[in-house]
This record gives C-alpha cells, sequence and structure tokens, in this order.
C-alpha cells in the first residue's frame, strides 16, 4: 500500500471548498488519473486508500468480511448522533443485533405491512397538485418518512412528532458531512459548541421515540408492526433488548430507511421524466394489473420493468455511494500487502458507471436488469452493498419503491425540462432539487 498514487494533504485543502460541496468530481479526476486505487493524505500520518477495482471490493465485503470492520466514521463519527445499531456496530454487538432484527425484515413478515405502506403511500401521493411542477425531493422524503413511521409504529397521530425528528436527523447529517470532510476544523467544531449542540439535538430525538415506545408498553397492544417485532426480539438468554438499544435500532431504521428510499425514488422519478419511452413501459406494466385489490406481493412480483427501472435509477445513482471498512488484521489482496488499520472507501458510484464493466455506463438502459442479463452483472453492482453486512431493509425498500412508482406512473405523465440534476452526495447520494411535472393521465 506505500507504493499507491497518492493526493497530498496540500492537493486535499487546496480543493476543500469543491469537496464539501461535492467530493465526487475530485474523486472521479483521482480514479482517471491514477487508475482504480490511490491513497489520499488527511493527515501526517493518516492516509485513506479509495478504490472502484470490483475484485477488491469484494474481497473487502464477501470474501475476507471478517478481516474487516466498519470504520471510525460510521461507528464513531456517525454513531455519536444516531447511536450505536446495526448500522453502526461492529464485531458480535453488530452480529447478535442483526439476528434479533433480521426476521422484522423477512419476506413472510413483510407481506403483513404491506396494506399499511400502501395506505401511507397513497396518502403522500395525494398531495400532489396535478399539472404543476413541483420539486418531487421533499415530496418522496415525506412519503419514505411516513411509510417507515407507519410501518414501525401504526400510528397516524405522530406527524408533528415524526416531522420533528425528521428536521433532526436532517440537520445532525449536514453537521456530521462537515466534520468529515474537513476535519482540519474539529477542534473549532468541539469550541464553539457546534457539535455539542448537535448531540443535544439527537438527545431530542431519543426522548421523542422513547415517549412513543413507553406509549405502546403501557397500550397493551399488539399492532404487528416493526416495533412490536423489536420488542418481542430476545437475546440467546430469552432477555428483551434495553431500552437504549431498542431506541438506537428504532433511531438508525428511520434514518437509513427513509433517507435511501427518498433519494432513489427522486431519481428514478426524474430518469424516467426524461426518458418517455421508459416511462410508458412502466405505464402499460401498472395499467394491466388491478392495484386497488389487496394483492399487493402478486403485483410487485408483476411489476418487473418497473422494478428494472429502479435497479437502474440505483446503479446510476447509488443511494449508498461509498462504502467504508478498515482492516482489523493485516491482510492480503492480489499480491499487495494491506496492513492493518488501513481505511478503504469503497466508490460504488465510481463501480456503477465504470465503462470498462457497463455498456454505455451514463445511460439509463433499464433492460441491462433483465433476466438474461442480471447474472452478469453481480460483480459490479452494490446498491444495499455486499456480503453479510447488505442492507437488513432492501426487501422492505424494493417494495415500497415499486409501490410508489406504480401508483405514480398509473396516475400522472411525468415531465420535466431539467437535462441533468444536480447531486449533493452527505451520508447518502441525494438530488438537490428536481422538477417535475404532473401532468394527469
Amino acid at each position: 500500500m506505500n507504493d499507491l498514487p497518492t493526493i497530498s494533504q496540500y492537493q486535499v485543502f487546496k480543493n476543500r471548498k469543491r469537496i464539501l460541496k461535492n467530493p465526487l468530481p475530485f474523486h472521479h479526476e483521482n480514479f482517471k488519473k491514477y487508475g482504480d486505487i490511490f491513497k489520499v493524505k488527511i493527515g501526517f500520518a493518516k492516509a485513506l486508500v479509495f478504490t472502484r477495482n470490483p475484485k477488491l471490493i469484494k474481497h473487502v465485503l464477501q470474501k475476507q468480511h471478517k478481516k474487516y470492520h466498519k470504520s471510525p466514521l460510521q461507528t464513531v463519527d456517525l454513531a455519536k448522533y444516531i447511536g450505536h445499531g446495526i448500522l453502526t456496530s461492529n464485531g458480535e454487538h453488530w452480529r447478535t443485533h442483526r439476528r434479533m432484527v433480521q426476521p422484522a425484515f423477512h419476506k413472510k413478515k413483510l407481506i403483513g405491512l404491506l396494506l399499511i405502506m400502501k395506505s401511507a403511500i397513497q396518502k403522500e401521493i395525494s398531495r400532489i397538485k396535478p399539472n404543476e411542477v413541483q420539486d418531487i425531493f421533499p415530496l418522496m422524503g415525506d412519503l419514505a418518512f411516513q411509510v417507515v413511521a407507519n410501518s414501525l409504529f401504526s400510528r397516524s397521530d405522530i406527524h408533528d412528532d415524526m416531522s420533528r425528528l425528521q428536521d433532526i436527523t436532517e440537520s445532525n447529517q449536514k453537521m456530521l458531512i462537515r466534520e468529515m470532510r474537513q476535519p482540519y476544523f474539529k477542534w473549532w467544531f468541539n469550541l464553539s459548541g457546534m457539535i455539542q449542540k448537535h448531540l443535544d439535538l439527537s438527545e431530542e430525538g431519543r426522548l421523542i421515540l422513547n415517549r412513543i415506545i413507553e406509549e405502546r408498553i403501557r397500550s397493551d397492544e399488539e399492532k404487528d408492526d416493526l416495533l412490536d417485532m423489536l420488542l418481542k426480539a430476545r437475546y440467546e438468554d430469552d432477555t428483551p433488548m434495553s431500552r437504549g438499544q431498542l431506541i438506537d435500532e428504532v433511531m438508525i431504521l428511520f434514518t437509513a430507511g427513509h433517507e435511501t428510499t427518498a433519494n432513489a425514488l427522486s431519481f428514478t422519478l426524474f430518469l424516467l421524466a426524461k426518458n418517455q419511452n421508459a416511462q410508458q413501459k412502466v405505464f402499460e406494466e401498472v395499467s394491466a394489473l388491478d392495484l386497488e385489490n389487496d394483492e399487493i406481493m402478486q403485483h410487485i412480483s408483476q411489476l418487473n420493468y418497473t422494478k428494472q427501472c429502479l435497479e437502474e435509477g440505483m446503479r446510476l445513482y447509488p443511494p449508498a455511494y461509498i462504502i467504508d471498512r478498515i482492516a482489523i488484521e493485516d491482510d492480503e489482496f492480489d499480491g499487495q500487502l494491506i496492513p492493518k488499520n488501513t481505511m478503504i472507501l469503497m466508490s460504488v458510484y465510481e463501480l456503477h458507471r465504470y465503462a470498462d464493466y457497463w455498456k454505455s455506463p451514463n445511460e439509463f438502459v433499464p433492460e441491462r436488469f433483465n433476466t438474461e442479463n442480471r447474472k452478469d452483472l453481480q460483480d459490479y453492482y452494490c446498491p444495499f452493498g455486499a456480503g453479510p453486512r447488505m442492507c437488513v431493509g432492501n426487501n422492505f425498500a424494493i417494495y415500497e419503491m415499486v409501490l410508489t412508482v406504480a401508483e405514480i406512473v398509473k396516475k400522472y405523465n411525468l415531465q420535466t425540462n431539467l437535462k441533468e440534476v444536480e447531486i449533493n452526495p452527505l451520508i447518502s447520494l441525494k438530488p438537490r432539487a428536481v422538477p417535475i411535472n404532473f401532468v394527469e393521465r
């Protein structure tokens, strides 16, 4: 690793303003200049390894995953705001809680949530103003947040609490991004009280969740929603999660569950508005089904082209656009030593647009993901991560997104004059604005 091309700390500081706004062009320039793997100096003795090499990514996330943990970017920096749940923990703590949380997202369990999901989607879509240009991103943010809230709590009377929690998570995320992209200012963030201000916001969010959980326990009601499943989860000694751990897991489901889905939906609907032929195929597929009956799982299984459009949308704009790992012991890849404590940042965004593996990589071609082509893409496509730490809610997200696209395209023809959407890479890959005209069919 000492022989890798290296970007100096001076170059990072020189490009600090553009990196803070959007680091992806800086990454792309260096991948183009130095190849599939390079180092970036971030301190006198610290360096990050960036890669888009699919073999190295598979090595780290799957083949030798036990030699790598999530880095302190998540287990320390992110965890201080959203807690130590399955997204931000490592080792035995992660394995134990992954086993407890995973059954809640089993396909058979999710079937029971589909009516809740569909109802929340239809309610949010009813807010669309026909024949007007609207920014779809905040609309999809509210939709995804309400789907998670309803699936967790089966309640419609906590909208104000959920809106406040949404504001808190977005504010804390912006602070965390500043900490990550401007590490040289961390002393000031602490000294000025900025970090403490956001820690206080995080505590406010936890108090909101604790009150909602307490109300559920006191009601002695069984709702068969995600909260019920988490309350019933047990360790091997038949004890439940502590309240603090339960709040951590719920907070992470909110943060990760609504944000990535909102991003993927916004980008995909933009791509459909730009590509009317693809949108027409989705409309024809959706129109062939009676979406008003309750055979929701059957509908999802028949909306194959709709799902392909979402998969292609997540290829071009992967919500988890970069994945971090740190080596917890020495390792070797392709004859190269990877020393213990090496931090590796794997660029999913670059991998998904790598011309060596994708024909016309910057074009929207949903047919890439039909049955014949799909098996050839698995080594180069990982919107939900890969290996044992693949996103536990991936099926939940796919069901929600397919239903949302189907409901919208059946009612509206999506149109836009926007040629390219401006991206905003924060913890996940967001769009800055997505103006869409919803023309009633």
